[in-house]
């Protein structure tokens, strides 16, 4: 009897998690202020939501593996250039493993915008990392314009184009 007991405990414990996760992705929502995060970046600093408000703020996360994220980062890299005197911030948030760091350093030093680590950084409220890229686009209110967990994962400089450049010209 308490085997039979344990297991029903179990299920009713597992029909309960399936109930509740939608409810918490569903917190991360564009148009809705993002959860309260920090940054930690490879020059070892903590950067908080809080001191980025006022900035458009472009959140991609990637790996040292990740064939795709390592494709697109040049076209964020000439996005960051052409726009960061609008106050544009990009943070590449790496999601590697900390053997990985010293191949995170070398091919973050061929970009101009900051890396940051991401098993360090506060982003719970970000939802579960489910795939890479993800990059996630908040703009001077500290509102989400895009969700890095929906849609097409990667980006260019034209999705660039059309989804930061208006936040960066709101005022």
């Amino acid at each position: 009897m308490p085997r039979l007991l344990h297991r029903a405990l179990a299920a009713l414990s597992i029909i309960g998690l399936l109930i509740t996760l939608p409810t918490m992705a569903a917190s991360l929502e564009v148009g809705q202020p993002v959860p309260d995060f920090t940054l930690h970046t490879l020059q070892g600093q903590s950067v908080s939501s809080a001191q980025l408000r006022g900035q458009v703020v472009i959140i991609n996360l990637w790996a040292t593996w990740c064939s795709y994220c390592r494709e697109e980062m040049p076209a964020l890299q000439n996005y960051y250039l052409r726009h960061r005197q609008q106050g544009l911030q990009v943070f590449a948030v790496s999601m590697d493993e900390a053997s990985e760091d010293n191949s995170v350093r070398g091919i973050m030093q061929q970009f101009a915008y900051t890396g940051a680590v991401g098993r360090d950084s506060k982003l719970s409220g970000f939802g579960r990392i489910w795939r890479l890229p993800m990059t996630f686009v908040i703009d001077r209110k500290g509102i989400l314009r895009r969700d890095g967990s929906v849609g097409s994962p990667t980006v260019d400089e034209k999705v660039l184009e059309a989804e930061v450049t208006p936040w960066l010209q709101a005022k």
